[in-house]
């Protein structure tokens, strides 16, 4: 009987030692890793070079992740926020966060939000907006807009002709700018961790 190919549970590995080191290891640390030859490693290497997951820097010096090694299964069926369901096998369609999330990489920031005005929004302090800076912003949209020298995080509203800052959070003030209104960018997506004990230290500036 052939050998099982479990090429998927060595790329499980190298991908959480990429996310600790953000390096791929040399071949004797893969070997040691894995628990297999030097030789053996190399031979995953190329079959992981094949399939689209790793590929040599231009010197031949090393080993890179390629597109391939950073996609995620999409499940092929949604999960309900009611009663609980069975679910055999969550996998599905490879899928990708930044295609998912950003259309123009050159345009889009991702900007760390402070503060508690827009929570009734589901915008929640740590949580991290996705702007693209390529779009123009309208009545409605959720943006990024400069203010006494500040980012802040609001929606974008028309009142009496002119454009305001509205937070969803009654504690807080519509926001009425005296000049023009500066707009950094759109958000387009929001980026929230709920790992307990996990959280990363944020960046001082964000916005408000």
């Amino acid at each position: 009987m052939p050998t099982p190919n479990r090429d998927p549970e060595h790329l499980a590995k190298l991908r959480d030692y990429y996310a600790d080191a953000r390096r791929i290891p040399s071949q004797q640390r893969i070997a040691a890793l894995i628990g297999f030859s030097k030789a053996a490693a190399r031979k995953l290497l190329e079959r992981l070079e094949v399939q689209g997951f790793l590929d040599r820097t231009p010197d031949d010096d090393a080993w890179v992740p390629a597109k391939r090694f950073f996609e995620r299964n999409l499940a092929d069926v949604s999960v309900p926020a009611g009663m609980p369901v069975l679910a055999n096998d969550v996998g599905g369609e490879p899928f990708f966060v930044d295609e998912y999330l950003i259309r123009t990489p050159s345009r889009t920031a991702m900007i760390p939000i402070r503060g508690e005005s827009m929570i009734d929004a589901g915008i929640n302090d740590g949580d991290i907006a996705v702007v693209d800076r390529s779009l123009a912003a309208k009545a409605g949209d959720f943006v990024v807009a400069i203010v006494d020298n500040e980012f802040t995080l609001k929606e974008l509203a028309s009142e009496n002709g002119a454009f305001v800052l509205r937070p969803h959070n009654k504690a807080f003030a519509v926001i009425r700018p005296h000049g023009a209104l500066e707009i950094y960018g759109v958000m387009v997506g929001l980026v929230r961790r709920y790992a307990a004990g996990a959280s990363p230290a944020r960046p001082h500036r964000g916005a408000r």
